[in-house]
């Protein structure tokens, strides 16, 4: 059962296609959605991650680490990551025992996530039919190059067609997540939602459309000639959407520079406390440190502490435009010393969300999760400071 659904858009591109911001990637994307769900006190534990998409960064040792983290989730939680578009999400949500957390992530093309938490409280989503099919008109290999044969009728009449008459689709379904446009209104009744991604992400957009309408129906996801059909009863389910307006991507000048090379001791040794933004506590006076010291600033004691989740709200304390070039860097670019809650503990971060500049001390926000740079090939995550100027809806 559906209990929960939330959802991301960078604040980038145009309304009818976002783009990823330079500082976002499928986890990055993939953790600004389904934060609302992980720290919401009504919402149950979360016991497992299902996160669907064809961007994964890391192929290699996987995403599941940083995931977690960026969550604030245990690092023991199970993580299912899986290589898919429309109709592997949407399965994953039908399939979904309490307590599993499916997130849908897209950054090629029209980039967005979407998260569903299952419960055993919500609404119904069952399984009607599914078929598998091979139509590889779109290709990429793992270079990463992309193959498209260019022929739509092909893909809509031998594919996508057959394919509904070999499954038994017949009729009109409330939604389509995976197809655009005229062909996607064809297999709709009624005002069919628009939705803004066509990937991983776009069945649980769907979803949450239906949602917000109060209104259940058949949902058909495709990828292809792939086609997997649902059944959404009517029915109570919260909806998050973390949407700001679009704007366009900032420009600036990339100055060519050596690439990045990384510790991976330092990596690993920072990695806790930088992603999950946690400090230690001393257990004598109660000062904070971050990072972790081994003799407290207040007292001095060099007695154990206590582990503290330091908060994402956030004040910039000083700012600074860097307008110079850069190696291996886009100028110009503004950093920001963020002072988190009443902590007293200040980060220095990058500003994203908002075209470099466009802060100023005193101003208020909060700390989210983005990719600081790319090191060996290796993302390396922090955090960076969004300004409040945008908007989000709870419905």
């Amino acid at each position: 059962m559906i209990q929960a659904i939330a959802t991301y858009l960078p604040p980038w591109g145009a309304s009818s296609a976002r783009e990823a911001g330079p500082d976002e990637d499928a986890v990055t994307l993939a953790i600004a959605a389904a934060a609302p769900l992980t720290r919401h006190d009504s919402h149950p534990t979360v016991r497992r991650v299902v996160l669907v998409s064809r961007d994964l960064p890391l192929l290699e040792g996987g995403n599941a680490a940083a995931l977690l983290a960026g969550l604030g989730l245990d690092a023991d939680i199970e993580v299912k990551e899986q290589l898919g578009g429309a109709p592997a999400a949407l399965e994953a949500v039908a399939d979904g025992e309490p307590g599993t957390l499916v997130i849908g992530s897209d950054v090629a093309g029209r980039a967005g996530a979407a998260a569903v938490l299952c419960s055993t409280e919500g609404t119904d989503l069952v399984m009607a039919n599914r078929l598998h099919r091979s139509m590889p008109v779109t290709t990429r290999d793992a270079s990463g190059a992309v193959t498209d044969y260019a022929d739509p009728r092909l893909l809509r009449d031998l594919g996508l067609t057959v394919s509904l008459e070999r499954a038994s689709v017949t009729g009109k379904v409330a939604a389509v997540a995976g197809l655009t446009g005229k062909d996607a209104a064809a297999l709709c009744e009624g005002d069919p939602p628009a939705l803004p991604t066509v990937g991983a992400s776009a069945p649980l957009f769907a979803l949450a459309a239906l949602a917000e309408r109060g209104v259940g129906g058949r949902l058909l996801a495709v990828e292809q000639a792939t086609v997997l059909l649902t059944e959404l009863s009517r029915g109570p389910i919260d909806v998050t959407r973390d949407e700001s307006p679009a704007m366009p991507i900032p420009q600036g000048s990339f100055t060519p520079g050596p690439p990045i090379s990384i510790s991976l001791a330092a990596y690993a040794r920072a990695f806790d406390a930088k992603l999950r933004l946690e400090a230690e506590r001393c257990t004598t006076c109660g000062t904070l440190a971050y990072p972790r010291r081994y003799r407290c600033l207040g007292c001095g004691s060099e007695a154990a502490t206590e582990n503290f989740v330091l908060p994402r709200e956030a004040e910039v304390y000083t700012t600074a435009t860097i307008r110079v070039p850069v190696p291996g860097v886009t100028t110009p670019y503004t950093v920001v010393i963020a002072e988190l809650g009443d902590t007293g503990v200040r980060l220095l971060v990058h500003l994203t969300g908002a075209p470099a500049g466009t802060v100023a001390i005193g101003d208020h926000g909060r700390l989210v999760f983005r990719r600081v740079a790319m090191r060996s090939g290796v993302p390396d995550y922090g955090y960076g400071f969004l300004p409040t100027n945008r908007t989000e809806v709870a419905a």
